[in-house]
């Protein structure tokens, strides 16, 4: 049995790639909808589906005014609380200076109408105990030493020695002479790791950042077990010693010397209250002569960290200011959590009313109807200028289109993701962007087959042409779908997505799809043989518009035209050709030079 050609295996590779990711993305989405509650259609936001309408009046600790402030606080620790619960392209904004609203895509459950109401607690507890997640709730590099730590086992997030106790806990009791277990010692402090039990170590060795729930109030006389709010440590902290309550401002600012000379660094600094002086004086006092990381203490927001610096003085006058690798936003970012964090607002639901998606329904079908006129001239187009490989670029454009559903649905599903009118918007402009590439490629081809080129040859020396000026042009609108992503917000945000993702399932389709298809159809009769219908006919791609209303002969054409005359020129004698002043570059009756051959005959005599 003869052996097929590389080319021709690396296609069909290629195809089988393809055709497992598309199995693969089918089958996750199969099982999703089968066995845990997904969908196989995507779920819409709110601008197309409707949802909820929560307005919410602020009930103020007796009875003061709310400032704008605290209203902008407010509705950003709402927003934090919708995003942890998997809700996206939620929208909150302020009313008439006093209220709250929250429209939220669909119905929301009862665990998120209280999460959005819950009020929100800011406290300061020691660290116990601090390390990386484990290996089901997230992924992340292991830490790195801090110089001159010893090779105990780490268990910090600085990559501290562990306490002396080998699994962080309290020994277990010695019995009594009488055979009952001696009492567990009371512990002396909030830090003392006497609190550390082994059932509470082993839920803290366990523990995943995934399920911290903040609608449930922590107790403040009991350790908590947490993690950062990126989710990169988890920690083990002590009781609370100092509330939000007791924090009376916080600002932003660039850090200066003690002879006021500026240091080029921004720093949180922290004023407490009468009593939060004293509160924290105490602690700073404690934690100080702590080994790492027991001289960290965590400032929780909603039950989960948001900073855990190290106190590494005294602070006994209530000011105090923290210190990192701040840039100007994280740090007013911070100062507002810390100044706004314990707001003593509570929420009462004013009205909570269904809205409808009878205008976003329109603006849907209206979309839908402009993408499709777009597919549909796309299709004309490429039927018209390439005849048979119109065909590939429809074909292409369904499995982007398949390939797009699916991962659609797949983050519906596993991240939450809606279906915005911007987001439909991308997909419509990616219609646009898949068929540049083809365009792009085809024409590769073409380039390449009047210069005399076979089929086979003219798809491969293409693509290599072509696969640079695709990655080049994809990677710009990548790059602006990235940038977009990251500086919008709301809408802006789901039209980046779409466009990023489908950018990404161009690349793939063009690599995958129809390169392939080009190297099985250039060994068809129909293809290699250049059909007049295959949109590779050789006599139509060598008529190539020179302007002044004239056109390069094809190839084949000139060759004919121009055979006998350079064959006569080929027999005539030295002295016939001095005679005649002639050469061997012959001219085409009609004055076009021909097309020299690839390996010319000799010229003897010359």
């Amino acid at each position: 049995m003869a052996r097929n050609p590389s080319p021709v295996r690396k296609a069909w590779r290629s195809l089988a790639i393809l055709g497992g990711l598309i199995a693969l993305l089918a089958g996750l989405n199969t099982l999703g909808a089968v066995a845990f509650n997904g969908s196989w259609t995507p779920k819409l936001a709110l601008d197309l589906e409707g949802g909820t309408q929560l307005t919410l009046a602020p009930i103020v600790e007796g009875g003061a005014e709310v400032s704008q402030d605290q209203l902008d606080q407010a509705v950003a620790i709402i927003r934090q609380r919708i995003d942890a619960s998997g809700v996206s392209e939620s929208e909150i904004t302020t009313q008439g200076g006093r209220n709250i609203v929250v429209s939220i895509p669909g119905q929301p459950d009862e665990q998120t109408l209280a999460r959005i109401q819950a009020s929100a607690r800011l406290e300061f507890r020691p660290v116990l105990l601090a390390g990386i997640p484990s290996a089901d709730s997230i992924e992340t590099p292991t830490p790195t030493p801090t110089p001159g730590a010893t090779d105990a086992p780490a268990d910090s997030s600085t990559g501290s020695p562990a306490p002396e106790s080998t699994d962080g806990a309290t020994p277990a009791p010695e019995p009594t002479e009488s055979g009952a277990p001696t009492p567990a010692p009371t512990p002396t402090d909030a830090s003392d790791l006497a609190q550390v039990t082994p059932e509470l170590q082993a839920a803290y060795d366990a523990f995943e950042c995934g399920s911290i729930d903040s609608t449930v109030p922590a107790p403040e006389d009991e350790p908590l077990l947490t993690c950062e709010s990126d989710g990169t440590v988890k920690y083990l902290l002590g009781p609370v010693e100092v509330t939000g309550a007791d924090v009376a401002d916080a600002s932003s600012s660039i850090a200066t010397t003690q002879q006021g000379a500026s240091t080029g660094t921004w720093q949180v600094a922290i004023d407490f209250d009468d009593e939060g002086t004293a509160a924290f004086g105490d602690v700073t006092t404690r934690l100080t002569a702590l080994p790492s990381p027991q001289n960290q203490f965590g400032i929780v927001l909603d039950k989960r960290v948001i900073s855990a610096p190290v106190s590494r003085v005294v602070i006994l006058d209530g000011n105090a200011s923290i210190t990192g690798n701040f840039t100007q936003e994280t740090a007013k970012t911070l100062a507002d959590q810390l100044k706004f964090g314990a707001l003593p607002l509570s929420f009462e639901t004013q009205s909570q009313d269904r809205i409808s998606a009878t205008l976003g329904s329109d603006q849907l079908r209206s979309g839908l109807i402009a993408g499709l006129i777009g597919l549909i001239l796309v299709v004309i187009y490429s039927l018209i200028q390439y005849r048979g490989l119109g065909f590939v670029t429809v074909a292409s454009l369904l499995v982007a289109a398949g390939l797009t559903y699916l991962v659609i649905t797949l983050l519906s599903w596993r991240q939450g993701y809606r279906l915005s009118l911007a987001g439909i918007a991308g997909l419509i402009v990616a219609i646009g962007i898949t068929a540049d590439s083809f365009i792009v490629y085809f024409e590769r081809i073409r380039d390449e087959l009047r210069d005399g080129r076979g089929l086979s040859g003219a798809v491969e020396t293409g693509w290599k042409r072509a696969w640079r000026t695709i990655l080049a042009s994809d990677a710009v609108n990548l790059g602006a779908a990235v940038i977009l992503f990251l500086l919008a917000v709301g809408n802006v945000q789901g039209f980046a997505l779409t466009l990023g993702l489908t950018t990404l399932i161009d690349i793939a389709v063009v690599a995958l799809f129809t390169h392939p298809m080009l190297q099985l159809l250039s060994r068809t009769r129909f293809f290699s043989e250049g059909h007049k219908l295959s949109g590779l006919d050789p006599k139509a791609l060598g008529a190539v518009y020179r302007g002044r209303a004239q056109f390069k002969a094809p190839v084949a054409e000139a060759k004919s035209r121009v055979g006998a005359t350079r064959e006569a020129a080929r027999r005539q004698t030295i002295a016939e050709r001095k005679a005649a002043g002639s050469t061997l570059t012959v001219e085409a009756p009609n004055g076009i030079p021909p097309e020299v051959d690839e390996t010319p005959t000799p010229r003897k005599g010359i």
